[in-house]
């Protein structure tokens, strides 16, 4: 076995501290954000529906709404992150969204509940592109899937931990006068407040600032980074230029920006629907379940996709990230979903959706490893940010089309099928991406040859 030479150790310690100390704090601010975004559907089927006398229509429109503010404000909030720094400005999303969050308790009519939604967006604008561009000026492009895997992890996890949460708070009715779903409003919003202060002290902006770092780990990072960054500035190639109008006329960040959609489009439906499928069983099925019931039942996909996330995010690093890292979870998605439409049992339609949620959740953290390849500076926050737009249409598209077209033809299929028509699409998306080329990615770090385009 060969000793690691004295580069190799000081790589294996900076890159083991950032992991350590960064990404689990970033990824409970993305838990903590993905819970505030998603409360809305426990609280519907759980009483807030009914107080409010939702149709799914207007509930869709609900949960979407979210998704136009956070547009409106995407790429400036980004563009700000990269200006300010990423202590100041994710810290001052955490305020703003958990005090938005935090009025839901009193909501009390359908305009407000649209009107809550939309700010929470605009509050909360910029957090997850900057999130990952924050980690991604951390870390090289050799270790930026695995960093964001474990970043990603943070998703599916609120779903498993955060619906149980939900079920126990919402079922603490009568607690400060309070119905059960305003309940778990209250109790849900006010971390963010409070990690949003740490933040402020916790965070730093880049590796040379980091004292946690030995002098020999920050000067490896830094040089890293910066020769990293020098190369695809330095690229003869016309899309590689670091400037802002370059991440707006790539057409690669458009195509990503499309792969993107697909997969955002998917998760959503889920994220937002499945409590109140849940809750559909109860009549399909003749069977009655608690909330506590419900809450389970929609956190058994995420356990298992967060499983799947881990271990396809260190195949990828390991190996090297190719096409079928991100085009092969989309087909399986694509053909698992309408699959569930047919299952003859609550267990059965679960397991199926479980199946769909591991494709979502290994695909996206390899996906977002791949714009960083060919964008840096400015170009990286807004190209970031252009992507993530692209799925926060796909976020208010799919929450609304899903309970319009409910409401229009009576049950779930249409809408189902028509998420497995877009993940579909973006397999053949990333497909032709590929074959294109320009996506290509450094060795990994226990190989030394040259990797080929993303293939």
């Amino acid at each position: 076995m060969v000793a690691d030479t004295p580069s190799a150790a000081v790589e294996r310690t900076a890159i083991k501290k950032v992991s350590v100390r960064l990404v689990p704090f970033v990824a409970l601010m993305f838990f903590v954000n993905y819970l505030d975004r998603t409360a809305v559907s426990f609280a519907e089927p759980n009483g807030m529906g009914q107080d409010l006398a939702l149709t799914a229509a207007q509930f869709g429109f609900a949960s979407g709404i979210f998704f136009l503010g956070y547009i409106v404000l995407e790429v400036p909030s980004n563009m700000a992150l990269h200006r300010f720094g990423a202590r100041r400005w994710l810290a001052r999303i955490m305020v703003t969204w958990g005090i938005v969050s935090l009025l839901f308790t009193w909501v009390d009519s359908t305009g407000q509940l649209y009107t809550l939604r939309f700010l929470l967006g605009v509050a909360e604008a910029g957090f997850f592109p900057g999130a990952i561009l924050f980690l991604s000026q951390w870390v090289p492009s050799r270790h930026r899937t695995k960093i964001l895997g474990l970043f990603y992890l943070a998703q599916p996890l609120t779903t498993v931990l955060g619906a149980p949460l939900a079920g126990w708070l919402i079922g603490h009715h009568g607690l400060f006068g309070l119905e059960g779903w305003r309940v778990m409003f209250l109790f849900v919003s006010v971390p963010a407040i409070l990690l949003g202060v740490i933040a402020w002290f916790y965070l730093i902006d880049k590796p040379a600032d980091a004292k946690w770092l030995t002098p020999a780990e920050r000067d490896w990072l830094t040089e890293e980074l910066a020769a990293e960054n020098a190369q695809k500035t330095g690229q003869d190639d016309k899309h590689a230029k670091g400037d802002l109008k370059k991440a707006f006329t790539n057409g690669r960040v458009w195509v990503l920006a499309m792969v993107y959609f697909g997969f955002v489009y998917g998760l959503y439906a889920l994220a937002f629907f499945l409590p109140t499928i849940i809750d559909g069983f109860q009549e399909q099925y003749d069977t009655t379940f608690s909330v506590m019931d419900k809450a389970w039942i929609t956190a058994i996909p995420y356990l298992p996709a967060a499983i799947v996330l881990f271990f396809w995010t260190r195949h990828a690093t390991k190996h090297g990230t190719r096409v079928w890292h991100v085009a092969g979870p989309a087909v399986v998605g694509g053909v698992s979903i309408p699959l569930a439409l047919y299952m003859g049992s609550p267990a059965a339609t679960v397991a199926v959706i479980t199946v769909t949620a591991c494709s979502i959740f290994a695909a996206l953290p390899v996906f977002w490893s791949v714009p960083s390849r060919f964008l840096t500076g400015a170009a990286a926050a807004a190209g970031i940010a252009l992507i993530n737009t692209a799925g926060n249409v796909a976020g208010f598209a799919s929450s609304y089309i899903t309970g319009w077209l409910k409401d229009w033809t009576g049950d779930y299929y249409v809408p189902l099928y028509l998420v497995g028509f877009f993940m579909l699409l973006s397999a053949v998306l990333m497909i032709r991406l590929s074959a294109r080329g320009g996506t290509a990615e450094p060795a990994p770090a226990a190989e030394n040859k040259p990797m080929e385009a993303l293939r």
